[in-house]
């Protein structure tokens, strides 16, 4: 399966004091606003860490879902937290966190499955960032 998918970023301005908005393809975002405030400070609006996050939250967890499927097992419930870490003009590290409930899986199996999910989710791949998982 090949597909594509599109954002857009605007923005005007100085680094600084200027804003910008993001719109995806879906719009879902849809001129959603972003600025030094949305990403260094705690101002209302999106910044691309919380995106990067939320992006490879999504794909881990649909992922994991598919190789426990694989494995002969349906979740209950699964729940991917995912931290961005940005230190000194570079993204260094994305901590996940997974809540699960899995019936009839051994801790064991649901971590092997789980570990294998982070090392072949798409997203993960992508990041070049050192990448944890911690299960709950």
């Amino acid at each position: 399966m090949k597909f594509s998918r599109k954002a857009n970023a605007q923005w005007k301005g100085t680094g600084k004091e200027g804003k910008g908005n993001i719109s995806t393809q879906s719009s879902v975002l849809d001129k959603t606003p972003y600025a030094f405030g949305t990403r260094f400070e705690e101002e209302k609006g999106t910044n691309p860490e919380e995106l990067i996050g939320a992006a490879h939250a999504g794909c881990y967890t649909m992922q994991l879902s598919f190789l426990l499927n694989e494995e002969g097992f349906t979740a209950t419930h699964l729940s991917t937290d995912a931290k961005v870490t940005f230190d000194d003009g570079e993204i260094t590290h994305v901590d996940l966190t997974l809540s699960a409930d899995v019936p009839e899986i051994s801790t064991d199996k649901l971590s092997e499955i789980a570990h294998k999910a982070k090392e072949v989710c798409p997203v993960s791949k992508l990041l070049k960032a050192k990448i944890s998982l911690e299960i709950k």
